[in-house]
């Protein structure tokens, strides 16, 4: 009996984690992963290994925040910086999650495309599913759901295994840096950066423990989840980068997106390894399409007092699912829209990403080293020197990557 205790504890916690770090897995970022894989092969994997503690350490301090001071991310930040700085954080982050979403359910309609269901069909029933899931349910429920998704992110180990890498030369490549020196290399690197560290993240985790109402003493256990889910995000994407590596990039194919990938795998690794990317790919854009909105809608209402929760009804908080419900709406309407420029809305998405994560991490640096906010669970002098080391290394990409998307380059 004193054995299970342990394990049932571990299960009690698990959840905010792994949802909020499978979710970063989305369509955009398995995209962005099979274009590094198709292109340059194995090249990359070791950005995506160096990458992990970054991930890990701010991803740790945003669920750290929520244990400690029971609030969500936006609420410390209004109560630290005041109002303007707030609402100029929420305007960018509901801008850029809007068009994330948006993002999402084009993902929906080219894997759902793949099986031959027309998106004017797929989208509309994705929509009322994922409103449905989060306006209808409970905290409880909801989270199955998207553990449920996040568990079908195992589709990308399978398909990785079907394409039989040569494991050997895989595992040299993760630990030998090798910078391609060409302006889209330099690109694809700062967008594998950006997709694996995006500001809605530390919003949501910071929330989910919030609303699962995990306190400082469960978060010796809930850290594991938080840590554990955002090291499975990237050996996912390493897998999806291995996958494309193996079968893809020796045959020249050219690729843009992961639908791209999943059609091209189908002749040359066979039907099953286009069927499971193309199921990891609707899971991915399910649980963001979900995510994002709601992410977008807890941070709002928090940073102003409003009532906020999945487990809250529409009188209760009228403003939490007027707003997930309005971006789903909307971001599911567009892409209905014939012609409609996603490229460009993906563009915009990231110049806001770019624009807001810097700010995002040092507010997060301020609070979390606040005694008074904080009290003893403030960073440690080592967490502080890896944690800042880890954000000036993001600025720096961030900033080049502005740059690059201004002028073009890449």
């Amino acid at each position: 009996m004193k054995r299970r205790l342990p394990l049932l504890a571990v299960l009690g916690v698990i959840g905010p984690g792994v949802i909020a770090a499978s979710a970063g897995n989305d369509s955009g970022g398995i995209s962005t992963y099979s274009v590094a894989g198709a292109r340059y092969g194995y090249t990359m994997l070791w950005m995506m290994l160096a990458m992990t503690p970054s991930f890990v350490i701010i991803q740790e301090m945003a669920g750290r925040m929520g244990a400690v001071t029971g609030k969500g991310f936006a609420a410390l930040i209004r109560e630290r910086f005041g109002v303007r700085p707030t609402f100029l954080a929420m305007l960018m982050l509901l801008a850029s999650n809007a068009a994330t979403t948006i993002a999402e359910f084009a993902g929906i309609a080219a894997a759902m495309e793949i099986f031959g269901v027309t998106r004017y069909l797929s989208v509309p029933v994705a929509a009322l599913v994922v409103w449905l899931l989060v306006v209808r349910g409970s905290y409880r429920n909801v989270e199955k759901v998207f553990l449920a998704l996040s568990s079908v992110f195992i589709a990308y180990v399978v398909a990785a295994f079907l394409a039989r890498p040569d494991w050997l030369e895989v595992g040299h490549a993760m630990v030998t840096p090798r910078i391609v020196p060409d302006r889209a290399f330099i690109a694809l690197a700062i967008g594998l950066t950006g997709t694996t560290i995006a500001p809605w993240m530390q919003f949501l985790v910071q929330s989910n423990i919030v609303d699962k109402g995990t306190t400082v003493k469960e978060w010796i256990l809930a850290r594991w989840d938080v840590m554990a889910g955002a090291v499975a995000a990237n050996v996912i994407a390493c897998f999806i980068i291995i996958t494309t590596a193996t079968v893809l990039h020796p045959a020249g194919a050219v690729i843009e997106s992961a639908d791209d990938a999943a059609s091209a795998l189908a002749p040359l690794a066979g039907p099953y390894a286009e069927l499971l990317f193309s199921v990891g790919l609707l899971s991915a854009s399910l649980l963001a399409a979900a995510v994002l909105p709601l992410t977008a809608a807890y941070a709002i209402c928090e940073a102003f007092g409003w009532e906020s929760g999945i487990d809250r009804s529409w009188s209760e908080a009228p403003l939490f699912n007027g707003l997930y419900t309005g971006v789903i709406l909307s971001s599911a309407a567009v892409i209905l829209v014939p012609g409609i420029d996603l490229i460009g809305i993906m563009l915009v998405s990231q110049v806001i990403n770019g624009v807001l994560l810097p700010f995002l991490l040092v507010f997060m640096m301020r609070i979390v080293n606040d005694r008074a906010v904080m009290g003893r669970h403030v960073n440690g002098r080592a967490h502080n020197v890896l944690a800042w080391g880890t954000i000036l290394v993001v600025i720096a990409l961030t900033a080049v990557l502005l740059g690059m998307t201004i002028l073009g380059v890449g």
